[in-house]
C-alpha cells in the first residue's frame, strides 16, 4: 500500500481551488476504499424571484397563512408546489 501525501491547510477557498487544479488527487485519496456520502440532508438550491399581487390577493395569503401558523412565502412555496404536481399529473 501507498503511502499519502497529507492535504495540506489552505488560507482560503481560492488557495484551495488552485491547488486541487493542479494536484494529483490519487497521491492524497485512495481510490480503492470510496467514502459512502449521504446528501439526503441537503436543501436544494433557491433563487429570489419579484412577483407582484394584488394587495387583496396578498393579503388573503398571509390570512391563510396566519391560520396555519406558518410564514406567508412558505405557504405560497406550498400551494405553487402542489399546483403543479397536480398540473403534472394532468398531462401524463
Amino acid at each position: 500500500m501507498k503511502k499519502l501525501k497529507q492535504i495540506p491547510k489552505f488560507k482560503n477557498e481560492d488557495e484551495e481551488r488552485d491547488f486541487w487544479a493542479k494536484a494529483d488527487t490519487s497521491k492524497y485519496f485512495d481510490y480503492s476504499k470510496p467514502v459512502k456520502l449521504d446528501l439526503s440532508d441537503l436543501k436544494p438550491s433557491t433563487e429570489s424571484i419579484s412577483l407582484r399581487l394584488p394587495s387583496y390577493l396578498l393579503a388573503r395569503i398571509k390570512e391563510l397563512a396566519n391560520k396555519r401558523d406558518v410564514p406567508y412565502q412558505s405557504l405560497m412555496k406550498i400551494f405553487i408546489s402542489e399546483r403543479i404536481n397536480q398540473e403534472l399529473k394532468c398531462t401524463k
